[in-house]
């Protein structure tokens, strides 16, 4: 007579089972890394353009960026050869099939992102030799990288979100915390992109709200929607305001002199960029709102979301302005005493009086109006995205 034998399974074999089964795929961590470094190198990139001009494109700014390009492509490249070949052919079940070749869509995503920030490494040299040198962040050669970068995050939502859609909940949650954290990377992206508008010296200017009311709903309302979490939205925008302040107190800790002239300020460490926005007010108020509509018609909810998002911003941001430009602000902790080395002693007043973009009452309540239907529409839009990512699985 056969006996079978039972050998008890330890905790130890339990936990190592449990842990390979929530285990993160390489791909996305290789996907994080990449927006992490590219989002880091670009507002190195500023700081460094702002404190020493840009000396040589082979700075540790430029280095950084492209290094999350180079990541981004090989390995997506690699994941997309493994899954068409047949070393990962398992993986074709969860794949989209583009041009014949098999891979998550995040992959396809992603690489073209990186080629586009790497596109933009020559342009940007022939910008600089052929019209000079600037420190504007919405030149030509800086868009075609921003917009690479913000492929590039896109493709890593897209390839995570893909991840937690087929995962069990424990390996959802783990997935979950990385699909916020890439999300936190694009909404600082977007926002250092809209930097120029959004200074504390255009608070009381419509087109502070206008922009805000495009840029911000749409992908805090997405990410938020398509995550699960309560109060997704808030906390992407609260580590987006941890890690901006952190910047502000610690770039300046590193030496820097400018390289190119002319220097009108004397400037001997990096020059970060201006405080944080309070961002989280307005994000808790979309988070509130469209939990509290759930299940009522989605323009309704996209028409109080976004309403309450730009109302929230304009009862923190409005009074935030006015205390920007006061001698208060004047010290390391809010940094309105930092000046780039380009900017003379006769422009610093500027940095201490408000700005007004509309020259008139009715511009003013005009641009107004589109900020708070551009606020709605965005939010909508945020809502349809965060949906269809929820549906995600390849």
């Amino acid at each position: 007579m056969s006996h079978t034998a039972h050998y008890p399974v330890s905790a130890t074999s339990q936990s190592a089972v449990l842990d390979r089964v929530a285990a993160i795929p390489w791909y996305v961590w290789c996907s994080a890394i990449a927006v992490t470094s590219t989002t880091v190198g670009l507002y190195w990139d500023i700081s460094w353009h702002m404190s020493i001009g840009r000396d040589t494109f082979w700075t540790p700014a430029h280095l950084c960026i492209h290094f999350g390009a180079i990541l981004a492509g090989l390995s997506s490249t690699y994941l997309i050869f493994a899954t068409t070949l047949g070393k990962n052919r398992g993986g074709q079940d969860s794949a989209v099939k583009i041009w014949g070749f098999y891979g998550p869509l995040g992959t396809f995503v992603s690489l073209w992102g990186g080629l586009t920030m790497l596109t933009s490494a020559p342009f940007d040299n022939w910008w600089h030799n052929a019209f000079g040198l600037d420190v504007q962040i919405i030149s030509p050669p800086h868009v075609v990288l921003i917009l690479g970068i913000f492929i590039l995050g896109l493709g890593g939502l897209f390839l995570t979100i893909a991840e937690m859609n087929r995962a069990n909940e424990q390996t959802r949650r783990n997935l979950n915390r990385i699909f916020l954290h890439v999300g936190c990377m694009l909404t600082i992206l977007l926002l250092m992109l809209i930097s120029e508008y959004t200074g504390y010296t255009l608070s009381h200017s419509a087109v502070y709200y206008r922009v805000l009311g495009l840029a911000m709903p749409l992908v805090l309302v997405g990410i938020a929607r398509a995550s699960g979490y309560k109060w997704a939205a808030t906390k992407v925008a609260g580590i987006y305001f941890a890690l901006w302040l952190l910047a502000l107190w610690l770039v300046p800790l590193v030496p820097a002199e400018p390289k190119l002239g002319p220097v009108y300020t004397r400037v001997t460490h990096l020059v970060p960029l201006e405080f944080p926005l309070l961002l989280f007010a307005g994000a808790s108020a979309l988070d509130f709102l469209l939990h509290r509509m759930a299940g009522r018609n989605k323009w309704l909810q996209a028409a109080a979301g976004g309403a309450g998002f730009l109302l929230a911003m304009i009862a923190v941001q409005w009074p935030m302005g006015k205390f920007l430009i006061s001698p208060l602000a004047e010290n390391r902790i809010f940094g309105t005493d930092y000046y780039p080395y380009m900017v003379g002693p006769s422009q610093y007043h500027f940095s201490h009086q408000f700005d007004f973009y509309e020259k008139t009452r009715t511009e003013f309540w005009v641009g107004m109006a589109i900020a708070f239907a551009c606020a709605c529409l965005m939010t909508r839009i945020g809502l349809a995205w965060g949906d269809w990512m929820r549906r995600v699985k390849r």
